[in-house]
């Protein structure tokens, strides 16, 4: 089989990981901006690295360093994702009161 020939079999696979793997980034960067406004504007600075820190299991590479550091991992991640972001979307609109701190923001720009 030639390289043409693998290059071809590799890219008529698709097991919808680069669309998890977009989804997850995008939800990362997210609940990271989340995480941003609420450590830096409206006083909640211990809350918003909390969310900072939870969003980091968004982004692939830090659960690969996580692994190859300490060889653990979450069963069912896609669970745990799930269940993180609704924590955060919950906590940021309701408690947390995001979009008044989004207004405090870009007053002070």
């Amino acid at each position: 089989m030639t390289n043409q020939e693998n290059l071809q079999e590799e890219t008529a696979v698709n097991d919808g990981s680069t669309a998890i793997a977009i989804i997850s980034w995008i939800f990362g960067l997210l609940f990271l901006f989340i995480g941003i406004v609420n450590t830096f504007w409206g006083g909640d600075t211990g809350f918003g690295i909390f969310i900072v820190l939870l969003s980091l299991i968004y982004f692939l590479p830090v659960n690969d360093i996580l692994y190859k550091m300490t060889g653990f991992t979450i069963p069912k991640m896609w669970l745990v994702k799930i269940l993180v972001g609704l924590f955060i979307i919950w906590a940021a609109m309701g408690v947390g009161e995001l979009f008044d701190k989004i207004e405090m923001m870009t007053n002070s720009f």
